[in-house]
């Protein structure tokens, strides 16, 4: 009996090293910029000027951070955006988990409209929606107030949360609801008791994707909030730039890293459900 070839492992281990290679290319190239915006953040007003900029500051200093809370209401923004997310991911979720449902389980001509105006939703610039929402808010006399502000968030994220549910709710076995249909479940009850537990990694991706969104967004509340003690913290970002364009780049490099922390932190500690979330949320039923 013949002796079968031995496998190269010398090609299999260079793949391997130059994935390795690419993968540090690539977390080198996302993480670069906060980088330099944390290494900015501690530098005095002398190295900020520099004309040979180093990453590492010689002389580090919490002095950006005190101007930065001194000249910008930081906590009080941050409370306003913390509270828009948070109500906006919640209540998108309440939305779409049982629509994303019925979108997954029924088959037809309306299923597939709906779901393709869903995607198609998506294509619409902010420029284009922003006058009727300011209208539709003027009428409801929720301007320049954060439940306002909230409402648009859930409007605009609402699809986006639809659209990875109903991926979610097809990777879950049609099975297991029929036999909870066998044991006298209704519908409502299969949702909460057999298929919510199941799409728990999905429900916390999507619910982090929506939170993330309405944190960072910038377009929607510069021009629905005009009262300084409504405004959110990307708002208040802008107002350390001068009326020429010029940045007070300490202070805004120390408030942009308190407004990337939540972020960060909100991922560092779900970041197992998100995984698992997405590779569910990949699997087409």
């Amino acid at each position: 009996m013949a002796a079968r070839p031995r496998r190269s492992v010398r090609p299999r281990r260079s793949v391997r090293t130059a994935q390795y290679l690419a993968l540090a290319a690539y977390l080198g190239f996302l993480g670069f910029p906060f980088l330099w915006l944390l290494s900015t953040a501690f530098k005095p007003a002398r190295e900020l000027g520099s004309l040979h900029p180093t990453w590492i500051p010689h002389d580090p200093t919490l002095d950006n951070f005190r101007r930065a809370f001194d000249e910008q209401p930081l906590l009080r923004s941050g409370l306003n955006s913390l509270t828009a997310a948070l109500c906006a991911a919640v209540i998108a979720l309440v939305l779409a988990t049982p629509a994303a449902f019925v979108l997954a389980r029924r088959r037809g001509r309306l299923a597939a409209a709906a779901t393709g105006w869903v995607v198609v939703s998506q294509a619409f610039p902010f420029v284009l929606v922003i006058i009727p929402l300011f209208l539709v808010l003027k009428e409801l006399r929720m301007i320049n107030s954060v439940p306002g502000l909230v409402l648009v968030y859930v409007v605009w994220s609402l699809p986006f949360a639809l659209w990875m549910l109903v991926g979610y709710v097809r990777a879950v076995p049609a099975e297991l609801e029929e036999a909870a249909a066998v044991d006298g479940a209704g519908r409502l009850r299969t949702l909460v008791s057999v298929v919510a537990p199941l799409l728990a990694p999905g429900i916390v991706a999507t619910g982090l994707f929506a939170f993330v969104t309405a944190w960072n967004e910038f377009f929607f509340a510069l021009v629905l909030l005009k009262s300084p003690r409504q405004q959110t913290l990307p708002v208040v970002l802008t107002h350390f730039l001068g009326a020429e364009g010029a940045a007070d780049l300490g202070p805004l490099a120390a408030a942009a890293c308190l407004a990337t922390l939540p972020s960060l932190l909100v991922f560092s500690l779900i970041q197992r459900r998100i995984t698992g979330g997405m590779l569910a949320g990949s699997v087409k039923g």
